[in-house]
């Protein structure tokens, strides 16, 4: 079902998200997520000499190495635009995520390191959440290069981590029955 008609607008920005995930050779994953801004205008800028309609304002791209508990292995971050020159000086400082764990308090660790001035607003955004959620759907107890014990880790950091996934809720009774924490708490054996 699409969004309702809009009134009468006129576009001005546009955020674009992309994001990632691949199994790597070496039994590691890479998790890759870019994010670009542009405007429907031109405008002036400083360190640019101004910047065009359509022209990046921001391209950022970061790239995670994660094994199969999340865990960070190499971290990687690139800005190629950006409204400042500055803002390439703080891409380096997200090494500092190698041997980080993506996992709760993932979001606390993050902003520790990289909370306001620490770090650049757009890619601490993508790390935060798109990312992380890539990572997770990438890994993800479903996946093909799975271990038993993967899967069983995935099904835990995922119970309770939305509505869908309640403990009380029909997709843990059904999927996870073992984690299935609702009035009954047996299994429906109708579903399969």
């Amino acid at each position: 079902m699409p969004l309702s008609k809009p009134v009468e607008r006129e576009h001005i920005h546009t955020r674009n998200i992309t994001c990632k995930g691949y199994y790597r050779d070496d039994g590691l994953w890479d998790i890759e997520g870019s994010i670009t801004d542009t405007k429907t205008y031109s405008f002036a800028n400083q360190d640019r000499g101004g910047i065009n309609a359509g022209e990046y304002i921001h391209e950022m791209h970061v790239r995670l190495t994660v094994d199969g508990e999340f865990m960070i292995h190499n971290a990687q971050v690139v800005t190629d635009s950006s409204p400042f020159n500055i803002c390439r000086e703080i891409t380096d400082s997200y090494r500092s995520l190698i041997g980080l764990q993506i996992k709760q308090g993932w979001r606390r660790d993050v902003l520790a390191r990289f909370g306001r001035v620490k770090g650049c607003t757009h890619i601490t955004d993508l790390l935060l959440g798109a990312i992380a959620t890539t990572a997770y759907q990438t890994l993800g107890g479903e996946k093909k290069h799975s271990t038993k014990d993967q899967k069983a880790n995935n099904a835990t950091r995922l119970v309770n981590s939305c509505h869908a996934l309640s403990s009380d809720g029909p997709v843990v009774r059904q999927k996870w029955a073992d984690q299935y924490t609702g009035d009954d708490g047996k299994p429906d054996k109708k579903q399969g």
